[in-house]
């Protein structure tokens, strides 16, 4: 029996395909039994107690029992990748841990209603009580759903809410509707559409030359009638441009060529126009006729502003000096409004014609009423340059815009009543012109060095629209067409560029054009001769 014993292990020593009875478990094995033991998610509730023996050691005892051999797969190595490694064996560090992903909802208390939950918790049971008990009744069917109706209405959509809410409130499905917010938002007023959406042109309609145009600041050498005709100041020569048919005639020139022309304002009319030239003298013209019908003097300068209120012509001078005149009487000056010390530059009267702003080269605006010449009503003294450009909100006669020149730069609103300043805006360069629109809560302003544009803002929020580029010289004069729309810029590169500017109600356009048409003419055109 011996040598059959020592035979038998004899040949299993030999053997090299048999499986291994006794000695150390084999590296391929150890590492497949680790790789199962970190894959377990719960390694007590699998019955596996973790090996307590340093990974890629032989064991000193062999292991208990038969281990079933195994071929390594092929692609065991693909499977298990970089993070199926034996930990520690290069960097020592432990495998970290991925945080498991949430199997189960967590309500948040913040955002669920809790009264509504119980409330739908509590008639959800009454309900299918309620239901078993009347089953072939058709009264109680009919109570039923109008009960469901007035819930749905008045405790908006109950049944469609969740009892528990999410953290973060999910995005309705499709097709959902607010009953509550189709209810309160249907009689909503709409707020009014922006203009500034609308199409506002960056180029210029129309561009005419004006030679000889004379680059002062103090002077307004441009205006534009009801008849839609345009007077341009050129030097000594007056020139009025008809802009329906496009025609140009000249109305007059001075006798010598050293004296200018320095301001120009036609009558509400718009058939008789004034203009002052730098002698000191105010002359009153029939454009239709061309002919001089009356000259007024009484000034020791030059004019440098007209403007008409009714009957009353008022005039400033170099001087500082205001005079009003009457055209309907030979003794035409009525007023002598003294309170500038320097070159009045800028005046115009309110659309009530109740009050006259004038503007002068002493950085103030004076606020005069009609019935008291003696002393102005307020003096405005925040302008920190020359004040030429002024202009009335035709919707609101207390409310003065005014311009500052180079040193100032501002635009500022004022209350004439009280005298209190409403708002500031810097525009950043010379305010030469500022004009309303008829139209739209908007202006225009006419500026001078660096870019030369003029700007649309947005009243009253003064937000700038746009801004309209071309001239090359500082905007000396703006003026705005009977209808609105058009406004023309003269400036010191001796053009004159035509902005398309503000668009008009073709249908509010027409009703005032007949409106117009049917009134009778006016006593001033029987009386001004």
């Amino acid at each position: 029996m011996a040598h059959l014993q020592f035979e038998a292990s004899l040949t299993a020593a030999v053997k090299m395909d048999a499986p291994l009875q006794h000695g150390p478990v084999p590296r391929w094995q150890r590492k497949a039994l680790d790789d199962s033991q970190l894959a377990l998610p719960n390694q007590e509730n699998a019955g596996v107690r973790p090996s307590s023996r340093t990974p890629g050691k032989t064991p000193k005892t062999p292991l208990s029992g038969k281990v079933t051999p195994k071929t390594p797969q092929t692609g065991s190595k693909t499977q298990a990748g970089k993070g199926n490694k034996t930990p520690g064996a290069k960097n020592g560090r432990t495998p970290s841990k991925t945080t498991p992903l949430e199997d189960r909802f967590i309500p948040n208390r913040s955002t669920t209603d809790q009264d509504l939950s119980f409330f739908k918790i509590m008639s959800s049971s009454d309900s299918i009580s309620d239901s078993d008990e009347s089953t072939n009744s058709k009264q109680d069917s009919k109570n039923l759903e109008y009960q469901k109706k007035m819930s749905e209405n008045l405790n908006s959509d109950v049944e469609g809410r969740k009892i528990l809410s999410f953290s973060t409130k999910p995005k309705p499905s499709e097709g959902y509707v607010n009953n509550l917010k189709v209810l309160y938002s249907s009689g909503k007023m709409k707020a009014p559409k922006s203009t500034g959406t609308r199409h506002i042109p960056q180029s210029p309609d129309r561009i005419l030359d004006a030679p000889n145009l004379m680059a002062d600041y103090y002077l307004n050498l441009l205006d534009w009638s009801v008849n839609n005709h345009l007077a341009v100041a050129l030097s000594s020569t007056l020139y009025v441009w008809n802009a329906t048919d496009g025609s140009i005639e000249e109305l007059f020139q001075m006798d010598s060529e050293t004296d200018y022309i320095s301001s120009v304002s036609w009558i509400k009319e718009g058939n008789i126009l004034a203009v002052g030239n730098s002698l000191g003298c105010v002359q009153l013209w029939d454009v239709q006729r061309k002919k001089c019908i009356r000259t007024m003097t009484g000034h020791s300068a030059r004019i440098g502003s007209l403007n008409w209120n009714n009957h009353i012509l008022s005039s400033g001078s170099r001087t500082g000096a205001i005079h009003n005149h009457d055209v309907r009487i030979a003794e035409h000056q009525v007023a002598t409004l003294a309170n500038h010390t320097q070159e009045v530059c800028g005046l115009k009267w309110s659309p009530d014609g109740r009050q006259l702003a004038s503007g002068g080269n002493d950085n103030l605006i004076n606020i005069w009423d009609m019935n008291s010449s003696s002393t102005p009503l307020h003096t405005l003294t925040r302008h920190q340059a020359s004040v030429k450009a002024l202009a009335w909100c035709p919707w609101q006669p207390s409310l003065l815009a005014s311009g500052g020149g180079t040193a100032d730069r501002c635009i500022r609103f004022w209350n004439t009543n009280t005298g209190a300043c409403l708002n500031t805006i810097d525009t950043g360069s010379q305010v030469c012109a500022v004009l309303w629109s008829k139209d739209h809560r908007e202006l225009i302003s006419g500026h001078g060095f660096t870019q030369n544009q003029l700007t649309i803002w947005k009243y009253p929020i003064m937000s700038k629209i746009t801004d309209l580029t071309g001239h090359l010289s500082r905007v000396l004069c703006l003026c705005m067409s009977p209808d609105g729309s058009t406004v023309v810029s003269a400036a010191a590169d001796e053009t004159l560029r035509f902005w398309q500017c503000f668009t008009v109600d073709k249908a509010a356009k027409k009703s005032s054009a007949l409106s117009n048409r049917d009134k009778p003419n006016s006593m001033m055109r029987q009386s001004i001769r």
